[in-house]
């Protein structure tokens, strides 16, 4: 690896191609193109060190946080929110900036959605493929069936699903944002009333053919309701707009090789 990159090396302080590796497997690049994931991890490794030398050559000193049961930041994930902390201040946001987001469209200022859904279950181990292949092939034409005949659902849940609700149809009841798994839930999103998926959709659990039972949308919230929300969403935006530009001085006072700090592809994290 050390032969096919550039060594890293900002402001004189030289980056281990270590470093770069491990960093690396942070990030996606297209088949056969490993080089791509090695910019981008330069580019990230490059910022990282920026920030590191400014909050050292500062003096800032930071206890690492909690964030998560029983996680805590790193001695250097400290000190970058430290120096950050420092050197960035973002004003609340005005009453009517607040109101102008609202009034942008209130639509998308929901109560959350309820979903009554039914399915039949294909249930396997999605990490063995020939588990996930074979529950695959189970569950092709039943889907036929149903999308060929919809008012067989239920006698074909209680066929062939191996979810405990096959007794009732499939039927899983009313369901909300964060009472399934993300796939699932991703699905349910987009389905109508009365729809059933056009192709069977893999969870953990295994492969699922999901109907649509009903859906009650969420009513637009009041702006009260929302204000904190809202509040909070443009302090955050602010913040974020703030924190680019600092990293852009740092950028265009430093001196760096074995990066280009442009994006590549995807967002550079």
């Amino acid at each position: 690896m050390a032969a096919l990159h550039p060594d890293l090396i900002v402001n004189g302080e030289k980056v281990p191609h270590s470093v770069l590796a491990a960093e690396v497997q942070n990030h996606d690049a297209p088949k056969g193109k490993p080089g791509i994931a090695w910019r981008k991890a330069a580019n990230a490794i490059a910022v990282r060190t920026l920030l590191l030398q400014e909050a050292r050559r500062q003096g800032i000193s930071a206890t690492p946080a909690a964030v998560g049961p029983d996680r805590f930041e790193t001695n250097e994930e400290a000190l970058i929110r430290g120096l950050l902390e420092a050197a960035i201040t973002v004003d609340p946001p005005a009453e009517a900036d607040i109101l102008a987001e609202w009034n942008h469209g209130p639509e998308r200022f929901r109560s959350h959605p309820l979903w009554e859904v039914s399915h039949i279950l294909m249930a396997c181990d999605p990490r063995d493929e020939s588990d996930k292949q074979a529950a695959l092939a189970r569950a092709t034409p039943v889907l036929a069936n149903a999308l060929a005949n919809p008012k067989a659902f239920s006698r074909l849940a209680q066929d062939h699903s191996d979810c405990g609700s096959k007794s009732s149809g499939g039927a899983l009841g009313q369901l909300g944002p964060g009472d399934t798994v993300p796939e699932f839930e991703t699905a349910l999103r987009d389905l109508a009333e009365g729809e059933i998926t056009a192709e069977p959709v893999l969870t953990r659990h295994g492969w699922h053919i999901i109907r649509m039972d009903g859906v009650a949308k969420g009513q637009i919230l009041p702006f009260e309701a929302v204000k904190p929300h809202i509040r909070d969403a443009l302090e955050k935006k602010a913040w974020t707009i703030s924190a680019r530009n600092y990293v852009s001085q740092l950028k265009a006072a430093a001196t760096i090789s074995g990066a280009d700090l442009q994006p590549v592809g995807a967002d550079v994290h």
